[in-house]
């Protein structure tokens, strides 16, 4: 009961919180008093999360919260959904936390070619090179290979200092990051060294065909419309691609397409090629990087509404002849 209620009841309150029901808790006995429909949401709840006590999973508060969404929102099982280990590594297991990510990692398991679309701490990379390092361990491909563009927020490379390695390793290092909350340190430098672990700007790809490989091109929306194609054409043999972007954080000049918003009208059918969109729900960070993720979202909607209006303002009425 501790596991399931929290320290100090917990957990517990949290679900009191959430519903509009008296749950009252006598030893190991939990009686719950409310509308039938309330009341049949708590009960689905609380055997949600004994099961996944007896598996062995502690609950937080977080867990606790995204089950009860799941519990309104969806018809998925938060015990299936959160119990799903991709990998563990250094005393940590990586596994999705709501519907939507099992949904894009089942998907990366039945296809070929995934895309990972949605807005920033939806896991779309992280949960992404899960994967890759779970496929590497299995032996199911031989080396894994992460790129990104290396294009500019705001900056430019040429007034960077250093090599030009020195100016593109900072483009790369959030899948250093990511690659080392999953394996051992020490044995990164060595997987690198062997090229069983690529980690590389998106031009380097060129020309290049990518057998037996778990491929990942992160940051996508700031690939061109020929750089897309390009990357999706590298696909070899006993591959796999995994596609990840935001469509709402595009960092090319002005007039230039995102190759990311471009391939979905394109390759949008094909078999074995899967879209899996995330959303702000999905967002595993703090608690207000959903609320602004909502916030940008109404005010980029307001603006588009906005900007006929405003044209329609500038446009000058012809002079009448007299």
């Amino acid at each position: 009961m501790v596991s399931l209620l929290g320290s100090r009841d917990e957990l517990l309150r949290v679900i009191e919180g959430a519903f509009r029901a008296d749950i009252h808790v006598r030893g190991n006995e939990i009686t719950i008093t409310g509308s039938p429909e309330e009341s049949s949401v708590v009960v689905r709840l609380f055997e949600e999360l004994s099961e996944l006590v007896q598996g062995g999973a502690e609950l937080t508060t977080d867990a606790v919260e995204r089950s009860i969404a799941m519990l309104r929102m969806s018809s998925d099982r938060p015990a299936e959904v959160l119990s799903l280990d991709i990998i563990s590594s250094r005393g940590r297991t990586i596994r999705p936390k709501t519907v939507n990510q099992k949904r894009y990692v089942d998907a990366i398991d039945r296809h070929t070619v995934v895309f990972g679309i949605g807005p920033a701490g939806t896991g779309k990379t992280y949960l992404a090179m899960a994967k890759a390092v779970r496929a590497l361990q299995e032996k199911k491909v031989n080396r894994i290979i992460l790129t990104r563009p290396a294009v500019e927020a705001g900056e430019r490379l040429g007034f960077l200092p250093g090599t030009l390695y020195e100016k593109i390793d900072p483009y790369l290092r959030p899948l250093y990051d990511a690659l080392h909350d999953m394996l051992d340190p020490e044995s990164i430098p060595r997987l690198m060294a062997a090229g069983t672990i690529e980690v590389a700007p998106l031009a380097y790809m060129r020309g290049r065909t990518l057998n037996d490989a778990f491929i990942i091109l992160d940051e996508a929306q700031n690939t061109s419309p020929e750089q897309m194609k390009m990357f999706l054409t590298r696909l070899g043999f006993n591959s796999k691609i995994v596609v990840t972007g935001d469509v709402t954080q595009v960092d090319l000049p002005n007039g230039t397409l995102s190759g990311l918003r471009v391939v979905q009208e394109i390759l949008d059918g094909i078999a074995d090629i899967h879209f899996s969109r995330l959303t702000s729900v999905d967002v595993v960070r703090h608690k207000l990087v959903s609320d602004i993720v909502d916030a940008y979202g109404r005010y980029d909607e307001t603006q588009r509404q906005n900007a006929p209006q405003a044209i329609k303002g500038m446009v000058k009425r012809p002079r009448e002849r007299r």
